[in-house]
C-alpha cells in the first residue's frame, strides 16, 4: 500500500519567533520513504503566494524518545510550513494478539519504566484506585489492555467543541466527553496504573479503505507494551484500521507537539491530508477535506 500525506499550515507571527517543529514521518519509517518527508518552512510577504516565500533554514535533532525534530527561528509576519510524503506500508489493520502476556515490572526493559510513570496529561498517582475496581479483576495482559480501551471508547463521546489544551485524564474521566487526544490520554493512564505501559502516539490516520468520516488525519492514538513490544491501542476509533503512519511518541501530547512557539504564534491556516494512491501517483479516494482550525488548534502544539 502506497500512502501520501501532506500538510500546510500556516501562522500570524507578531514578532521574531523561536519554533520547534516535529512534522517529519517517525525515523522508524525511514526505509518505507518512497518519497518526500522535507519540511519546507516559508515566510511569506505580503502578496508573496504559497511556494514562493522565503526559506527559512532549519537544525534537526532527535529528542529524548526518538522523534526527528526541526528548530528555527521565524521573522515576525505570515509563516507557512508545508510538507508531503509517499510512504509504501504493508496496508494491514492493527494488529490483535489475545494472548499476548503482560511483563512483571521488573522483567520490563529500563526505558520502558517511564511510560508506567505520571506525566503532564496523565495524573497515573489520582487514578489508582478507580483503575483496580475497573480491571483489577480481569487476566492481566491483551485481555485487560483491551477492556481499558473498550472502556474508554463506550465512556467518552467524541466532540471537537470540547477540545481544550489544558484537559487531563481527570477532566475526561469527569467530563466523558473530548478529542482524539483525551481518548487516548485517559486509557493510557488507566494502563499505566494497571502496570502495563503505555506511550501516546501521534499521525496521520485517513480514511483508507474505510467509510469516509470527515476531516481530521492528524491523529493521536496509543501503543501498550505486551510482549516485548508495542502493540497499536485506539480508543478513539476502537477498530482495526489500516493505513496509521507514525509521527511520532512519548508520554503524552505534551511530549509531541507538532509545533511548539517560544511567543505568541496565531493559527490562521491549517490543512492536512492522508490518502491512499496508486503507483502513478494518483489518488484513490476518499475526497479531500480540511480540518477546521478550532479544532487545529489544539491538536497542532504548545505555544510559551
Amino acid at each position: 500500500m502506497l500512502i501520501k500525506s501532506d500538510f500546510d499550515i500556516q501562522f500570524q507571527l507578531p514578532q521574531r519567533t523561536a519554533m520547534v517543529a516535529m512534522l517529519h514521518l517517525h525515523p522508524s519509517l525511514e526505509r518505507f520513504v518512497r518519497s518526500g518527508n522535507v519540511l519546507v518552512i516559508e515566510h511569506l510577504e505580503q502578496g508573496i503566494a504559497p511556494g514562493y516565500g522565503e526559506l527559512i533554514g532549519t537544525l534537526e535533532y532527535s529528542d529524548t524518545f526518538g522523534n526527528r525534530c526541526s528548530r528555527f527561528v521565524a521573522p515576525g509576519g505570515h509563516l507557512r510550513l508545508s510538507g508531503t510524503s509517499t510512504i509504501e506500508i504493508d496496508g494491514m489493520p492493527d494488529a490483535v494478539d489475545a494472548n499476548a502476556t503482560q511483563a512483571p515490572i521488573e522483567e520490563l526493559p529500563s526505558e520502558v519504566l517511564q511510560f508506567l510513570l505520571p506525566s503532564r496529561y496523565c495524573e497515573v498517582d489520582r487514578f489508582v484506585q478507580v483503575a483496580q475496581d475497573l480491571f483489577g479483576w480481569m487476566t492481566p495482559g491483551w485481555v485487560r489492555a483491551a477492556a481499558i480501551r473498550d472502556w474508554v471508547h463506550e465512556k467518552v463521546r467524541f466532540d471537537y467543541q470540547t477540545a481544550r489544551p489544558t484537559k487531563t485524564a481527570m477532566d475526561v474521566f469527569t467530563e466523558r466527553v473530548g478529542v482524539c487526544r483525551d481518548f487516548q490520554h485517559l486509557a493510557v493512564t488507566l494502563s499505566r496504573c494497571q502496570n502495563i505501559p503505555a506511550r501516546y502516539a501521534t499521525g496521520y490516520l485517513g480514511d483508507i479503505r474505510w467509510p469516509y468520516t470527515g476531516a481530521g488525519d492528524f491523529s493521536a492514538w496509543y501503543e501498550v507494551w505486551l510482549e516485548g513490544r508495542w502493540r497499536t491501542m485506539d480508543a478513539r476509533h476502537n477498530e482495526a484500521r489500516p493505513g496509521r503512519v507514525l509521527m511520532a511518541t512519548g508520554r503524552d501530547a505534551a511530549d509531541v507537539a507538532m509545533t511548539t512557539s517560544f511567543g505568541n504564534a496565531d493559527l490562521r491556516h491549517f490543512y492536512v491530508e492522508s490518502t491512499e494512491v496508486n503507483e502513478d501517483g494518483t489518488v484513490i479516494p476518499p475526497q479531500r477535506a480540511e480540518i477546521p482550525v478550532e479544532a487545529a488548534s489544539i491538536m497542532i502544539g504548545l505555544i510559551r
